[in-house]
């Protein structure tokens, strides 16, 4: 099962994935996890040891981040509007 917890100090959703993706199958993980009505994804990015899904909810745009060297995948928010949605954004994908 995938843990959910949003970071209200630092303005984050950090997920935790019970077996977390292989760098190659980021995209579709991103994908299969975000996939809602209410959410759109708008861009990926492929980097060497990050990568990026933009996508918005709410009319606001997030983005879905993984780090390959330590395993991390966190959402932040892009602007003030965003931030504000992120204990609800945090909750809708619980």
């Amino acid at each position: 099962m995938t843990q959910i917890e949003y970071d209200h100090a630092h303005k984050y959703i950090l997920i935790n994935p019970t077996e977390p993706p292989h760098d190659e199958d980021f995209e579709l993980w991103s994908t299969l996890f975000l996939h809602s009505d209410d959410i759109t994804i708008s861009d990926y990015a492929a980097g060497a040891d990050r990568h990026q899904v933009r996508f918005t909810y709410n009319h606001q745009t997030f983005n879905l981040n993984y780090e390959h060297y330590s395993q991390s995948i966190w959402i932040n928010a892009e602007g003030l509007e965003a931030e504000h949605l992120l204990a609800a954004l945090a909750f809708y994908l619980s």
